[in-house]
């Protein structure tokens, strides 16, 4: 029998934190970050990285361990994934997968892999330079689409990391993004994998996105991305992702600050959208509503993974 671990899906700001950390708390379980953007040190703010007082003393990995000029993969991803996943089963305990990046919890769930690529820098650095332009990163989108157009249904104009992997997976394989996880998926998966998914009204989502961006504005998001620009580049990976590219702009005069709020609410948004509906593909999910409170969705978790004992 394959060992269980749970998973924690969802858009953001639909609180997987708080209900995975109680979960963790009643089923002695140690949680793994599948958020692509809370691997990164020094991005705390804009990422909505978990805190060392929420966690409450439950242990969290992959959080906070990468540098922002480093390239990370799902590759990477699935290998310290699944490492984390016996470290913590040989502990006793339950490991609960938790975060918002499909990519990476498909790459777990449907035993995703990518073979060992050599990826060419050059290559890579030359996307990078054109993406820097809106007609550049319109060209690069244009021809990752022609290359793989199921791949690009989920894949935003803007999301500059994941076009280019489109385009560098393809030059480094000769298959495309599609082709290379149908082979992977034959080989199957290690896990039991139970998987949950966080969701609530759509206004209600949008409105805890908004007072969340006002939030981390108040907190210093400002600040933070200066004190990146005076540590990484400007056009490191990391710094594409939503919060920290408008408030590049908005530091290099490009567009005001009200602008730049808004454009950040409008991305926190558009992001929540595309990931309800990658979330969506996955017909073995359960869906949990965030408004019907922590106690009632523990239950309903505890229940679709037999876990009678830890209910109340």
């Amino acid at each position: 029998m394959k060992p269980k671990v749970i998973v924690i899906a969802g858009p953001t700001a639909s609180g997987k934190t708080a209900l995975s950390i109680e979960l963790a708390k009643k089923i002695n379980g140690e949680i793994i970050s599948s958020d692509s953007m809370q691997i990164y040190k020094d991005m705390d703010i804009g990422t909505a990285k978990v805190t060392k007082e929420e966690m409450q003393g439950i242990k969290h990995y992959l959080v906070d361990f990468v540098s922002p000029t480093d390239r990370y993969s799902v590759s990477n991803f699935k290998k310290n994934a699944e490492k984390a996943i016996e470290e913590i089963l040989q502990k006793g305990k339950t490991p609960i997968v938790v975060g918002g990046t499909g990519l990476y919890i498909d790459s777990l769930i449907y035993g995703i892999e990518y073979p060992d690529m050599q990826f060419d820098e050059n290559y890579r650095n030359e996307l990078l330079k054109k993406s820097k332009t809106e007609d550049g990163l319109k060209l690069l989108y244009e021809e990752a689409n022609k290359i793989d157009p199921e791949a690009m249904k989920t894949i935003s104009p803007n999301d500059v990391k994941r076009i280019t992997r489109v385009l560098e997976i393809y030059k480094a394989t000769g298959k495309n993004k599609t082709e290379n996880e149908i082979l992977s998926r034959q080989k199957g998966v290690k896990y039991d994998y139970k998987v949950f998914v966080l969701n609530m009204d759509r206004d209600i989502l949008y409105e805890r996105i908004n007072y969340r961006v006002d939030k981390m504005l108040e907190q210093g998001l400002l600040e933070e991305v200066e004190n990146l620009l005076k540590k990484y580049e400007k056009y490191s990976t990391a710094m594409q992702a939503i919060g920290y590219k408008e408030v590049v702009e908005y530091l290099d005069k490009s567009i005001s600050y009200d602008e730049m709020v808004e454009k950040i609410k409008q991305g926190s948004r558009n992001y929540a959208k595309r990931q309800l509906t990658w979330f969506r593909k996955n017909k073995d999910s359960v869906w949990l509503n965030a408004l019907d409170g922590i106690q009632n969705n523990l239950n309903i978790i505890l229940e679709g993974v037999n876990c009678e004992k830890w209910k109340n």
